[in-house]
C-alpha cells in the first residue's frame, strides 16, 4: 500500500471524503483482513458440516484408497479449520502492525497493507494444514482414525491428549508463546516497508504461532476432526492465552487436557476393573 497522505479525497463529496480516508487506514484494513478471512473459514466449515455437504464430503472418502479428490477435500478442510481457529487468535498481532502503521502513515512514511502481513501469516498455517492432511492418511490407514474422520482408538485419543497438555509446560511453548503476545517489540526491532519484507514479518510471526499452538490443534485427530464445538472451543483458549495471560493459564490448560487423556486412557483399559 501506498503513502496514506498520498491519497486524496477532495474530488469527492464530504461523506465520501472521509468514507475513504478511513478505509485507507491500515487498522481498518486490519480489522476487515481479520473478520473476512476468519469468517470464510467459518463458512467453509458450515458448508461442509450441514446436511446434504456434509454426506457429499464424507462419499468419497469411504473407500480404503486416497484418490485426489479425497485429498483435495481434506486439504481443503484443515485449511478452513486454520483459517477460522488461527485467524481470531492472530488479531492483536495484526492489530498491532495496523497500529504502528497506521502512526507511520500519519507521519508520511510509506508503509505496507496488514493483508500483506496476514498473507503470510496464513501461509505458516496453510502448510500446518497439509501437513495434518498428510498426518490424517497415516491415521485413517494404521485405524487410528476411521473413514468417518472421528478417533477409532481411545488410548489414542487420550495419548493425543496427554502429548498436548504436556507440551503446555515445555519452554518451547512459552517461548512462542511471549512472541505472540508481545508482537510490539518484535515489529518494533524488525520493522519493514516493503511487502516482501512484512511479508517475511508474517511468515516469522506464522511460525511463532505455530510453535505455540500446533499440539492444541493436533487435539482435533483425537475428538473427531470435524468437531465444531471443538474448534470453537480450542480456537478461544488459543486466543485468550495470546491476550497476556501468564503460565498459571497455560499450565491449568495443560492440567485439564492432561486429566482428559488419562481419563481416556483409563477408559481404553477399562479401569476401574469391574467386580463379578
Amino acid at each position: 500500500m501506498s503513502e496514506a497522505t498520498d491519497h486524496d479525497f477532495s474530488h469527492l463529496s464530504a461523506a465520501a471524503g472521509r468514507l475513504g480516508a478511513t478505509f485507507a487506514r491500515p487498522q481498518v484494513l486490519a480489522a476487515i483482513c481479520v473478520v473476512t478471512l476468519a469468517g470464510l473459514g467459518w463458512l467453509a466449515l458450515g458448508l461442509m458440516v450441514s446436511g446434504t455437504a456434509f454426506e457429499a464430503l464424507c462419499r468419497p472418502m469411504a473407500g480404503a484408497t486416497w484418490s485426489v479428490t479425497r485429498v483435495a477435500i481434506v486439504a481443503s478442510m484443515w485449511s478452513a479449520m486454520t483459517l477460522a481457529m488461527m485467524l481470531p487468535s492472530a488479531a492483536p498481532m495484526i492489530l498491532t502492525y495496523a497500529e504502528i502503521a497506521d502512526t507511520a502513515a500519519r507521519k508520511g512514511e510509506p508503509i505496507v497493507s496488514p493483508f500483506t502481513l496476514a498473507g503470510g501469516y496464513a501461509l505458516v498455517w496453510l502448510g500446518f494444514a497439509v501437513a495434518a492432511m498428510l498426518a490424517q492418511l497415516v491415521f485413517t490407514r494404521a485405524a487410528l482414525i476411521d473413514t468417518g474422520m472421528a478417533p477409532a482408538s481411545t488410548l489414542f485419543s487420550g495419548a493425543v491428549f496427554i502429548a498436548a497438555g504436556a507440551y503446555q509446560f515445555s519452554a518451547l511453548k512459552r517461548a512462542c508463546l511471549t512472541q505472540c503476545q508481545r508482537p510490539f517489540p518484535f515489529f518494533f526491532k524488525h520493522w519493514a516497508t516493503t511487502p516482501r519484507g512484512v511479508f517475511r514479518l508474517g511468515l516469522r510471526q506464522g511460525l511463532y504461532c505455530l510453535g505455540c499452538c500446533w499440539a492444541m490443534m493436533l487435539l482435533m485427530f483425537a475428538i473427531g476432526v470435524m468437531n465444531v464445538i471443538w474448534m470453537a472451543g480450542l480456537g478461544m483458549v488459543m486466543t485468550i492465552e495470546k491476550l497476556g495471560t501468564d503460565r498459571r493459564f497455560t499450565h491449568a490448560v495443560g492440567v485439564v487436557l492432561i486429566a482428559v487423556g488419562v481419563s481416556f486412557a483409563l477408559h481404553a483399559a477399562h479401569w476401574p476393573p469391574r467386580l463379578i
